[in-house]
């Protein structure tokens, strides 16, 4: 396989049971003609296959991943796993030079990682700290906001003056009530 992190990605969300375009699209947040290109080539190496099964109204159609497909994950899926355990072990020791070149030159990788279950994405947001980094600059916006399911606040909503009285903040945007912890809004 190329290496194209989206095969990765397209590969791991139907393995994960998005199994139509549109919740292979909407999991995956790929430009539909690219997300095409793409199945088409997956399908021409071999790595999926269109099925028809009986639905409730008549038949279905639906990608599944071949055997081929399946190893292919698999050691792509390895891969990615070392990659990340040697990020890991470049943060936990401490050199932000390796650790800054490593993410540079594996930068393509994350997204991979991210969608797989690869990633830690607090430890990966640790990383950026340590480095004096935003995450941002190291994701595609596609996979870094999720419109509505979330509200990451940047404002600390505290003020340090007078006096230190830290009581009055909500440390970010939360609604206050019993047991917020501030920080973030998940709207359930």
């Amino acid at each position: 396989m190329e290496e194209v992190p989206n095969d990765v990605i397209v590969l791991s969300v139907i393995e994960q049971g998005a199994r139509k375009l549109d919740k292979i699209k909407k999991k995956t947040k790929i430009d539909e003609k690219e997300l095409n290109a793409l199945l088409e080539r997956l399908e021409n190496n071999g790595f999926i296959t269109l099925v028809e099964k009986k639905g409730f109204f008549g038949p279905k159609k639906e990608l599944t991943l071949t055997e081929k497909g399946t190893k292919e994950l698999e050691a792509r899926r390895f891969e990615l796993q070392q990659n990340w355990d040697q990020l890991v072990t470049l943060w936990k020791g401490g050199d932000k030079e390796k650790l800054q070149q490593h993410i540079d030159n594996n930068r393509a990788m994350f997204p991979a990682m991210m969608i797989m279950g690869i990633m830690d994405i607090m430890m990966f947001s640790s990383m950026m700290s340590f480095m004096g980094l935003a995450m941002a600059s190291f994701m595609p916006d596609q996979y870094m906001y999720d419109t509505g399911s979330t509200d990451i606040g940047h404002d600390g909503g505290h003020d340090m003056g007078q006096g230190g009285d830290y009581s009055g903040g909500d440390f970010g945007h939360g609604d206050g009530g019993p047991g917020d912890m501030g920080g973030f809004d998940v709207n359930f």
